[in-house]
């Protein structure tokens, strides 16, 4: 089977059936819609994918993080199809379907918050998650701003897109919306040379109060969004001491704390959320946003939040069309209950371990690994020339994308310098298989060095 596979490349890349469809995608689909990997699915399962030329390939990107329960699950077709026997859709502004409200009672039982009395709400993708939230906080609070910090992504919208760091993702299609103002994530990698460890955590935080000085008094901040490990930044987690502060803070001026767990959610973490390990440590958030791996590949975010916070919405703010679909949410009831039978938090922290292990031998091996970093199976590996001056390499990081690829393993890149191989594998990965990525990826850094 498919899903217990091994790579195999058995063509050049791309072969001549894959060819033919990137020629087609050439001529349809729009060159911004960026793709550097050679390969036309033709199945996918557990971690594996196989192309239409019958190369197969160990996918440690899943999705950008979708696919935490692997390609193709059986139960999940299962639970989608038997719901597709009943209806596709049904609009929650017109009338109730049952799998919105048990998956909502499901995500108040398991997303941890601030509050134990709680309410979600569904929506279609991560951005449009993001942008709920915001409303959600300035409706709730009566505030206009909002603070982001360096090296964030939220999504590709107009309103995430101003959230977001890199303007590489809205170059061009300005003017933007007021009011978000961002302050410095703590970046420990790349913090300033010869502070302490206290010290570290205090610059930070006062770079964020200069927000409220020189950008918007706290009073007229609604929320201050976070990931909890950035994803699109470098796959650099916010420290707990800096978590803690910031709950502080946000408690101290009236302000929501969101945590943006688009990606880091779902078993990735070792944890449903990474919010759990906030929740233990005091600082849980206010409102948490969701999506990626919530349905197995289907459309679907959420919303979860304090039910005083939601009660204090304005009615007509929030809903839509698509948000909560029958279909995906089906799909996310299976997904959830495959997560905690099969204990899938305890197999992240697993795998985790195996790639830190090796991960930080190559630090070790290597000048250009800089640095190994991450919560559980979301997990960066930071490229540089040199460990002394720690200058991006980039270039390197691309030569072994491409040579990974070529030799059956799927990964992809992250950071502002585009220096920082990410680590996504979908938590179903067999031992042989996880091993077999392992030897690929030395090889390739072997290689390309």
């Amino acid at each position: 089977m498919l899903r217990d596979a091994l790579p195999e490349i058995k063509t050049p890349l791309p072969g001549p059936k894959a060819r033919a469809v990137l020629k087609r995608r050439e001529e349809a689909v729009p060159g911004a819609i960026k793709s550097v990997y050679p390969c036309v699915i033709g199945r996918g399962e557990g971690a594996m994918v196989e192309d239409l030329d019958g190369n197969r390939f160990l996918d440690w990107v899943g999705g950008v993080g979708v696919l935490n329960i692997g390609y193709s699950h059986p139960e999940i077709v299962e639970a989608v199809k038997e719901q597709s026997e009943k209806y596709f859709h049904g609009m929650m502004n017109i009338v109730t379907h049952e799998g919105y409200i048990a998956l909502a009672e499901k995500m108040n039982e398991i997303v941890p918050l601030k509050s134990d009395k709680k309410k979600t709400m569904f929506a279609n993708s991560g951005a449009e998650a993001i942008e709920n939230a915001v409303k959600i906080a300035k409706s709730y609070t009566g505030r206009p701003n909002i603070i982001v910090f360096s090296g964030a992504f939220h999504g590709r919208t107009l309103l995430a897109a101003t959230m977001t760091a890199k303007k590489a993702y809205a170059f061009g299609i300005g003017p933007f919306p007021d009011g978000i103002y961002r302050a410095e994530f703590p970046y420990l990698y790349r913090k300033p040379e010869g502070l302490s460890d206290s010290e570290t955590m205090g610059y930070y935080i006062d770079k964020l109060k200069k927000v409220f000085e020189e950008a918007s008094p706290a009073e007229y901040v609604a929320a201050v969004v976070v990931e909890p490990v950035q994803g699109e930044g470098g796959f650099v987690p916010a420290p707990m001491e800096w978590v803690k502060a910031l709950r502080n803070i946000c408690d101290e001026n009236g302000i929501l704390l969101i945590a943006d767990e688009v990606q880091t959610g779902f078993a990735r973490s070792g944890r449903m959320f990474v919010s759990d390990y906030w929740k233990d440590a005091g600082c849980a958030p206010d409102i948490l946003a969701s999506a990626k791996s919530i349905a197995g590949g289907l459309p679907l975010s959420a919303v979860t939040a304090a039910a005083e916070i939601f009660d204090g919405v304005k009615g007509g703010i929030i809903g839509g069309t698509f948000g909560g679909n029958a279909l995906a949410c089906a799909s996310a009831l299976k997904v959830i209950e495959i997560m905690e039978r099969d204990d899938l938090c305890s197999r992240s922290l697993k795998i985790a371990g195996v790639c830190k292990s090796r991960f930080e031998s190559w630090k070790e091996r290597f000048e250009e690994v800089g640095d190994v970093r991450g919560i559980g199976c979301m997990m960066g590996i930071e490229f540089v020339t040199d460990k002394q001056s720690k200058r991006p390499n980039p270039v390197l990081v691309k030569n072994v994308v491409e040579y990974c690829v070529n030799h059956g393993l799927i990964v992809e890149n992250a950071g502002a310098y585009s220096n920082v191989i990410r680590f996504l594998c979908p938590l179903v990965v067999t031992d042989s298989q996880l091993e077999s990525g392992l030897s690929i990826l030395e090889s390739a850094i072997d290689a390309c060095r």
